[in-house]
């Protein structure tokens, strides 16, 4: 258990303590991502999965179950269980096993169940978390390789195609040219790109926006204290467009932090840590505000060694 896993149990260990006296209890806690490609694991195309269901199973020894919960996954993708007392929580699992308002289209299907793992025990507390669980869209996304159908090659010299028995097309006018295919999304950027709020707002880049769209409401993205600071119904178009004041200065830098971040694997955040800061600011001084936008746009803007990666799309 490195420091921080044991700041953090210390600090439940004293809430719970404090809240509670000694009142025995359990905690679950664990993360729904969206299994965009559909392949059973973690990749980099996919996000945390805001109004998935999850539901917490435990059997006895002959698979009858014996207790059964459910839940509702926040706005970071993250839910927790609390179970009074010190209930046996061996044989238990947990599932993906629906969608909500707010799942942004991922919960036709689910990966694999995972077990609990016990990580904190004391004072006839426990707690419990569980490996991420995958919740999954009704297709596949376009950028994920490998196909389900593969194309047969084509013969070899050594081959000779089958004869064909039907007779020439002679006389019949030629084919009209194919339609031209539309263009293919951009993949992401292995190397480093960032690139500035004004480019996230120009239409011939419109196609680089990824995990987030443009009237994807700020209070989903970033969270609780992002809906009591900018209201329920700020998208983060709008938020691309805020200036003159520090909060929307920060909102106009972590929403471009975020796109910067769901493009690019060595950007300096990732779309975590960009939501994650964007609430220790929410919820500190406004110093505090304006540190941390300064340090997402110093990000955005490459630090002076990063250039954006950005090609017309059309």
């Amino acid at each position: 258990m490195d420091f921080q896993e044991k700041l953090l149990f210390t600090a439940f260990l004293i809430l719970a303590v404090a809240t509670n006296g000694t009142q025995a209890d359990a905690m679950v806690t664990g993360t729904v991502f969206c299994d965009q490609c559909k392949d059973g694991q973690m990749s980099l195309f996919d996000f945390p999965v805001n109004g998935a269901k999850v539901t917490l199973t435990c059997a006895d020894s002959n698979g009858q179950i014996k207790m059964s919960r459910e839940e509702t996954t926040n706005w970071f993708g993250s839910y927790a269980m609390r179970l009074d007392g010190t209930p046996d929580l061996n044989g238990c699992s947990a599932r993906v096993s629906g969608s909500g308002q707010g799942s942004m289209g991922c919960g036709e299907a689910a990966g694999p169940p995972q077990n609990l793992r016990l990580v904190f025990r004391m004072f006839d507390m426990e707690m419990y978390t569980v490996d991420p669980l995958l919740a999954q869209p009704a297709k596949p996304m376009n950028q994920c390789s490998g196909s389900s159908n593969p194309v047969p090659s084509p013969p070899t010299q050594h081959e000779s195609p089958p004869p064909s028995h039907l007779p020439p097309f002679a006389g019949l006018p030629p084919l009209p040219p194919l339609p031209p295919m539309p263009p293919l999304p951009p993949v992401i950027f292995a190397d480093a790109s960032a690139c500035p709020y004004q480019k996230w707002t120009m239409p011939e880049y419109k196609c680089y926006w990824r995990g987030v769209n443009p009237e994807t409401k700020v209070a989903v993205a970033f969270g609780m204290a992002a809906a009591r600071r900018y209201g329920t119904d700020m998208t983060l178009w709008n938020g691309l467009h805020g200036r003159g004041d520090p909060y929307r200065t920060l909102l106009r830098e972590g929403v471009t932090a975020l796109l910067n971040s769901y493009n690019s694997l060595q950007f300096s955040y990732h779309p975590l840590g960009v939501v994650q800061h964007m609430n220790w600011a929410l919820m500190g001084s406004t110093r505090t505000v304006l540190l941390t936008a300064l340090r997402f746009m110093r990000s955005n803007s490459g630090a002076g060694n990063v250039t954006c990666k950005f090609t017309s799309c059309e």
